[in-house]
């Protein structure tokens, strides 16, 4: 499997007797027995600072901290200068009670106004983790998302970035400190197959070691091409979301984080009031210039779910991931309590169940991820 859009593609492929590992042996393992050592943590931090919710006011700006339920336009519009400016352009359209025709047609032409033209990212408003991410080529392609979204759902058409390479910027920064930091940095890429002229695009996904783990999830989102047999030579993307649980391969980047790249972020970040805690997903051109802060395009800023998405890099250690979830949860304890000294009031448990039951719902509604 081939990946076009990883900034660095020029290693030469291992001998047949020297083949690296195409996953790490936790990488697939179920959410609920990753995040097992955290639950525990999370009881006894609670005990500790007599709060089971004290996270979710680490982000004072994000309801419950951007834990779950949290409105991507609601937090955007809250940036200023440098990082509204970095952001790229969305446009937020609130499913109506009118034919699904007669609003994308509308929401196309108030989203040409701002300057965003088709093709563009099409996602909802509540979801984490990709879903629901369509890539728009067509006013009838939008008519179909639109028609499956409940009433008064929200849904972002975000314009396309100017670049393919995408990395996961993981952000931290004290309330009383002046500056943050970047905890970690991650190359987010989707994976592609190349053609040979005989093989079908499922002999072709079949083949590959990391790919065959997630056949289904591929058929799935390659139905009209999957016993199509690809030219010889023919790229053919898999995914379009770089959301790992949905295919995405992710390699641990810290090695580019630099003083100046560093120095950027903080510029950004400073114009996003009361946010201490989130992960940045941000597309930019080379290597080069991420290490120089230039070129940042944010697609998106996650708050107090995001990961340490390095975690899922193919040769990270099981110890290593553990300690950095671990280290993420006791960062927010500290933050949340930070925030109550200030007289921040943590929300109460129901307040959170309400707000996972609502993205549960909505995400039922959601189409297939591309």
């Amino acid at each position: 499997m081939n990946s076009p859009s990883s900034p660095n593609n020029s290693a030469a492929p291992a001998s047949a007797s020297a083949q690296p590992k195409a996953t790490s042996f936790f990488e697939f393992w179920p959410t609920w027995l990753m995040y097992l050592p955290v639950l525990f943590q999370w009881l006894a931090l609670a005990v500790r600072h007599r709060s089971l919710t004290l996270p979710l006011i680490a982000n004072p700006i994000i309801p419950l901290s951007g834990m779950v339920g949290g409105s991507k336009h609601e937090l955007m519009n809250c940036a200023l200068g440098h990082c509204k400016a970095a952001i790229l352009p969305w446009l937020y359209w609130e499913v109506r009670d009118e034919p699904a025709a007669q609003q994308a047609k509308a929401c196309i032409q108030r989203s040409a106004k701002k300057g965003i033209h088709l093709p563009f990212v099409c996602k909802p408003d509540i979801g984490c983790r990709g879903s629901g991410v369509k890539l728009i080529h067509t006013l009838a392609q939008l008519e179909a998302v639109i028609s499956v979204y409940p009433k008064g759902a929200g849904l972002l058409c975000q314009q396309l970035a100017s670049y393919e390479p995408e990395v996961g910027v993981f952000y931290v920064r004290h309330p009383q400190a002046s500056k943050g930091y970047i905890a970690s940095l991650t190359f987010k890429t989707t994976p592609t197959v190349v053609g040979d002229g005989v093989k079908t695009l499922e002999q072709l996904v079949s083949d590959d070691p990391r790919a065959a783990l997630l056949l289904e999830l591929y058929r799935e989102r390659n139905q009209a091409r999957w016993q199509h047999v690809l030219n010889e030579g023919e790229r053919h993307r898999l995914l379009f979301s770089a959301s790992h649980c949905r295919g995405a391969i992710f390699t641990d980047a810290r090695e580019h984080i630099t003083p100046v790249l560093t120095e950027a972020l903080n510029r950004i970040m400073d114009d996003l009031p009361d946010f201490y805690y989130g992960r940045l997903d941000v597309k930019f051109s080379t290597v080069e210039r991420l290490r120089e802060g230039l070129d940042l395009e944010i697609v998106e800023i996650n708050g107090a779910s995001s990961e340490s998405i390095q975690i899922w890099d193919k040769s990270a250690r099981l110890r290593d991931a553990i300690k950095a979830l671990l280290w993420q949860y006791s960062t927010l304890f500290k933050l949340g309590a930070y925030q109550r000294k200030q007289g921040v009031k943590p929300p109460g448990l129901l307040a959170l169940i309400r707000a996972w039951r609502k993205e549960r719902a909505l995400t039922r509604n959601y189409p297939v991820t591309d």
